[in-house]
């Protein structure tokens, strides 16, 4: 029997290690673009999903933002079908959000692949970002001054949502997908450098000439050590706001009597509850917050995005929402 190649290898084991836990009959989706990345994952859960007692699909999410994005959503979709891969759809999507272009992609990305999971009851959706680009994500924060939180980088899973190929080079991808004669789509925007993350690929190429290949996986495993302290803290901080809440505000006492790492996490956690969206939300609004119980002064409400109110009176934190 001929040796299985070590790129195909290591994706076979990072696959099988993420859906280890998942019951036996469970739907799991790959959000698959054409893309080397994402055509190797799609072709890997094809081969091990029914080795684990489990159903495999995939879902395209055509943007609609290139010339022939739909033709190559049906390619996407045709190849599915004839790999066996059920089901395997096509989504169109209106990209018109807010943050920019790539946000806004982002954004409409995910709520169709949210859809697609609730239709079909998927128990998993994979993405397929590897090393790489979690080191990119990491290099992104830090140049965005961003905390922990940005620095943590993408998250294995969160929620439905399941990056197995993270420990996994961008390298192995692509041998794994000429090894299986997979025919893979070459994206113009990854080397647009109007697109920040291609300008971002750009830099990485030049860091790692100067200062040598172990950069991608010293900045990912970064991520990994950043992201369990910030979990912890992040545990501590939902204890903390249930001390902290009086009715729909918090007090000024508790908040007080925090350290500022748990302090500012209780803040962000009360801000989301208010209903403010997360990508609206910046370091900005957190400070000010936080200056109404350590910094205070008299100062009027903080205004936070989405036309929310905050001011303290009477000992809290209270919020004043539109409607």
């Amino acid at each position: 029997m001929p040796k299985l190649p070590g790129s195909v290898a290591r994706l076979r084991a990072a696959v099988t290690g993420a859906l280890a836990d998942l019951p036996r009959g469970s739907l799991v989706l790959v959000a698959c673009s054409g893309g080397p990345d994402s055509l190797a994952l799609a072709d890997t859960l094809e081969f091990c999903a029914p080795r684990m007692g489990l159903k495999a699909g995939l879902v395209t999410v055509d943007h609609g933002l290139q010339e022939g994005s739909a033709e190559r959503a049906a390619e996407v979709t045709a190849w599915a079908e004839e790999a066996g891969l059920v089901p395997a759809e096509a989504v169109t999507v209106t990209v018109a959000g807010s943050g920019g272009p790539e946000a806004a992609a982002r954004e409409a990305r995910y709520a169709a692949l949210d859809r697609a999971a609730e239709q079909y009851g998927a128990a998993a959706v994979l993405l397929g970002h590897t090393r790489d680009d979690q080191a990119e994500t990491v290099l992104l924060a830090l140049t965005r001054g961003a905390g922990p939180r940005g620095i943590a980088g993408m998250r294995p899973v969160r929620g439905r949502y399941r990056r197995p190929l993270l420990d996994v080079s961008r390298d192995d991808a692509h041998a794994a997908c000429a090894e299986r004669g997979l025919k893979p789509w070459a994206d113009p925007h990854n080397s647009d450098p109007r697109f920040r993350r291609s300008a971002l690929r750009q830099a990485m190429g030049v860091l790692t000439e100067t200062l040598g290949g172990d950069i991608v996986a010293n900045l990912a495993r970064t991520a990994s050590l950043v992201g369990a302290d910030t979990d912890h803290l992040d545990a501590i901080a939902d204890a903390a706001l249930a001390d902290c809440a009086e009715g729909p505000a918090l007090s000024i006492a508790a908040l007080e009597a925090l350290s500022e790492p748990v302090r500012r996490r209780v803040l962000r956690a009360w801000i989301f509850q208010l209903g403010v969206n997360g990508a609206d939300l910046n370091h900005h609004h957190v400070e000010a917050l936080d200056a109404l119980v350590v910094a205070w002064h008299g100062q009027g409400p903080t205004s936070l995005p989405g036309g929310v109110k905050v001011c303290r009176k009477d000992g809290r934190l209270s919020a004043d929402r539109p409607g």
